[in-house]
């Protein structure tokens, strides 16, 4: 079982800017916790997403000394690959790649054939630098832009993509469409036909549909979940009203009463929790 925290997808649509230094400590307690990874920045352009424009400068603020907690950025092309696996510190870099060729022009300004290229060329400077490249399928349970949808499209991505050497997708639901039937199906049938392959959840939703939504997913094989401390974030590029991250804590509270040993910090979370206002804060 693998819990992913998403601070960066947590103050990416915060409109003002979050200090630094405020980032730099509110990741520096999440690294106590006991997540497996943590999403903490982007190397994508600062007129996109100016939130996360200092990236770099977090990371140098960081103490890594004692955590085994991985560290993944986002990138959004070849170039924020490269500039993100020269860092040592990174080990997991993560690509947004749509299944809605209209989501996928607003979120990278490149069709879904060129998004193909961009992930060869990215899992090429993964596989050199030796980092595990992350593949977000974006609009994976539908998306409302009149696209066509269906759970087989995703099947066909994974096997096109993972022909690439990619080990790693998420199934990101992106503005929270995610459907009971769709969720089991598709979890089901890619944990069964591609047993070799991790599959992940990065669920947004709204604050009375997150469990069913874990619950279906945990139930039908998924053991790679991402969350956000008090439920905050959502895409920017995707519509006006966001819908939320899925709360990390609900996240551990619900796999603790499952009996999975997450082996995280209780104690820390709580202050953790009780820091995020604080960092948020203008």
């Amino acid at each position: 079982m693998k819990i992913i925290e998403c601070p960066r997808d947590a103050w990416q649509a915060i409109p003002h800017y979050i200090d630094v230094r405020k980032k730099a400590r509110y990741i520096n307690e999440l690294l106590k916790i006991g997540f497996d990874t943590i999403d903490f920045g982007s190397f994508v352009s600062p007129k996109i997403i100016p939130q996360v424009r200092d990236t770099a400068e977090v990371l140098s603020l960081l103490d890594l000394s004692s955590t085994a907690t991985r560290l993944l950025a986002i990138v959004a092309s070849e170039k924020g690959a490269e500039t993100a696996s020269a860092f040592s510190e990174i080990q997991d870099i993560g690509y947004p790649f749509s299944v809605s060729e209209t989501f996928q022009i607003r979120n990278t300004h490149r069709t879904m054939s060129e998004s193909v290229e961009i992930v060869r060329k990215i899992q090429d400077i993964a596989l050199k630098k030796e980092k595990n490249l992350v593949l977000y399928l974006s609009m994976g349970f539908g998306n409302p832009y009149g696209d066509y949808w269906h759970p087989d499209i995703i099947t066909e991505w994974v096997e096109k993509l993972s022909a690439e050497g990619i080990l790693t997708f998420a199934l990101a639901d992106t503005t929270g469409l995610a459907a009971h039937e769709d969720i089991k199906y598709l979890f089901s049938s890619l944990t069964s036909a591609f047993p070799h392959l991790e599959f992940g959840a990065h669920f947004h939703a709204m604050p009375n549909e997150w469990k069913i939504k874990i619950e279906t997913a945990y139930l039908a094989g998924c053991r790679r979940f991402d969350g956000s401390i008090a439920g905050y974030g959502g895409c920017p590029m995707a519509q006006n009203d966001l819908v939320g991250n899925v709360p990390t804590e609900n996240l551990l509270e619900y796999f603790t009463a499952e009996g999975e040993n997450l082996n995280f910090d209780r104690k820390k979370l709580e202050e953790t929790l009780q820091l995020f206002p604080q960092t948020i804060s203008p």
